[in-house]
């Protein structure tokens, strides 16, 4: 009977990483991780539904920043305002020294079709979880919406500049950078009235 290993979801999650940027995501088993790093494949099931897991696990946690920073913005502060302070939070969870680690779990996401999805899934439920957060201090269904959608579309452009080789600046930077980027071009729209 193997012994209780503490740490053992980091060290797969680690072991996992290094395998699927290695071997390829489709070409690695649960098993073979759990191996590598010392353990059984029902040490690696106990922690992970299955080996996709390994990539998305601490979801909760990157949801949970963001709610933080809306939680946390002044009580006057706009939507857009409110939506700067979540991207500040969450930028807290991706300090320089996890650049690496991000660079090769994006990599390993971007050559798998169903991996994409699902990153693609989660981006699109944390915009539904910020916008209820949005309404639950009174803002208004479309400015939520907008609001919402509009941070994680700038998350996500900050973050692929952050991963980039060669790239220095901090990911709250590189996202206050995009997001005065988009203020700058909404700042320029004038929407023609129709006539009639």
């Amino acid at each position: 009977m193997a012994r209780w290993e503490p740490g053992a979801p980091e060290r797969l999650q680690k072991a996992a990483l290094e395998l699927f940027a290695t071997r390829g995501y489709e070409q690695t088993t649960a098993t073979e991780i759990a191996q590598s790093v010392g353990l059984t494949e029902r040490t690696f099931f106990r922690h992970f539904s299955d080996k996709r897991e390994v990539l998305f696990h601490g979801q909760d946690a990157f949801v949970q920043a963001f709610l933080t920073g809306v939680d946390t913005a002044p009580p006057d502060a706009s939507p857009i305002e409110i939506v700067a302070c979540a991207l500040r939070s969450a930028a807290g969870l991706f300090p320089d020294e996890r650049r690496s680690h991000s660079r090769t779990r994006q990599s390993v996401i971007e050559q798998n079709p169903a991996l994409r999805e699902r990153e693609a899934h989660k981006l699109a439920g944390l915009a539904t979880t910020v916008a209820d957060a949005l309404r639950a201090r009174g803002v208004g269904e479309v400015a939520a919406t907008l609001a919402a959608e509009s941070g994680t579309t700038v998350f996500g452009i900050a973050f692929a500049q952050w991963i980039r080789e060669g790239e220095r600046r901090s990911l709250a930077d590189l996202s206050a950078e995009v997001l005065g980027e988009l203020l700058t071009l909404t700042r320029k729209v004038t929407v023609p009235r129709t006539i009639g």
